[in-house]
């Protein structure tokens, strides 16, 4: 698989959580390109902040951090996956992050819930060993680093082993073939415990084919009533949903607390998160770079929920 990398713009004057105290030591980080197994990586600080740093891996920027703050989020669609976070019950929580590159998401969930359980997996190892370093990540077993292809790596987890499932992989631009079909999206359901939640980050231009199919996809696997039972849902900012650009939607994806008989739906776990809570469209819609929840009939306009596969991905007006 071609090297996995995160699209997304950053914006460092957005922080949020508690900092480090300022006598913390400095790691030491890299001056110029470094050789890694899938080509290169490069941690460029900010010019007027270096305490903000972002790694880019083969060129793309890839993640972005506030060495001071773990609790900090700067590319927008992280602070998006971080206001579904915060509607899940208080406590740990067990997350799996497929496409770990520099684990800012993964430090953000340290820090707003220590004594959570969390494994990050990235396809390049020599990546891995010198994030570890470079921006001081909690070590395991509050997080484990693995190398490997994000779809194998599913499938050699215990059902129900996490509370969230975070796909984050890219090959170029575009999230590849075998992450975004009906496999994927049944091993992560099969990943998660009953009630935990999905998010995948699609990055789609108009008039977003991908992110519309990979819908169609997720209520096919996680039950023909998700959207409607607010178990299925989109946001990206407005411009992106309207076509006007390319950009990234998250795509998020509950699975079921209990089957349509009533039967619980494998191991006891808690109630499954309402993404049409009322709260979560607030969030996302205060941050700094507002974005837009779709659920309910809603998401199911925009993902052609119901038609042909044709139709699904034709751009709704």
């Amino acid at each position: 698989m071609a090297r996995s990398s995160r699209r997304g713009a950053p914006r460092p004057e957005r922080r949020t959580g508690r900092r480090h105290p300022a006598s913390r030591e400095a790691p030491t980080l890299p001056v110029g390109p470094v050789e890694i197994d899938t080509g290169t990586a490069t941690v460029e600080p900010d010019t007027d902040r270096p305490n903000l740093v972002t790694l880019h891996v083969n060129g793309v920027p890839s993640s972005a951090l506030d060495l001071d703050d773990p609790g900090f989020l700067s590319f927008e669609y992280m602070q998006q996956m971080a206001a579904f976070l915060a509607l899940l019950p208080p406590g740990p929580l067990r997350v799996l992050h497929l496409g770990a590159a520099g684990c800012a998401l993964a430090r953000h969930v340290e820090h707003e819930r220590p004594g959570s359980r969390q494994l990050g997996v990235d396809v390049d190892a020599r990546l891995l060993e010198l994030v570890r370093g470079w921006f001081d990540l909690p070590r395991s077993p509050a997080l484990r680093l693995r190398a490997d292809d994000a779809g194998h790596a599913l499938t050699t987890l215990q059902p129900g082993s996490f509370d969230v499932v975070v796909r984050d992989v890219f090959a170029g631009d575009r999230t590849p073939d075998h992450l975004a079909d009906e496999g994927f999206a049944a091993a992560a359901r099969r990943a998660l415990r009953p009630g935990g939640v999905l998010l995948a980050n699609c990055a789609d231009r108009p008039p977003l084919h991908l992110a519309r199919r990979e819908l169609v996809t997720l209520a096919g696997v996680f039950g023909d009533d998700a959207a409607h039972a607010g178990r299925l849902a989109a946001v990206a900012e407005p411009a992106v949903l309207k076509g006007r650009r390319y950009g990234n939607v998250v795509l998020a994806a509950v699975r079921p607390a209990v089957d349509p008989n009533g039967d619980q739906d494998g191991p006891a776990g808690a109630g499954a998160l309402d993404l049409a809570d009322p709260a979560l469209a607030r969030a996302l819609r205060t941050l700094a770079v507002p974005a837009h929840l779709l659920t309910g009939d809603d998401v199911v306009r925009f993902a052609g929920l119901g038609r042909t596969d044709r139709e699904a991905v034709t751009p709704t007006s």
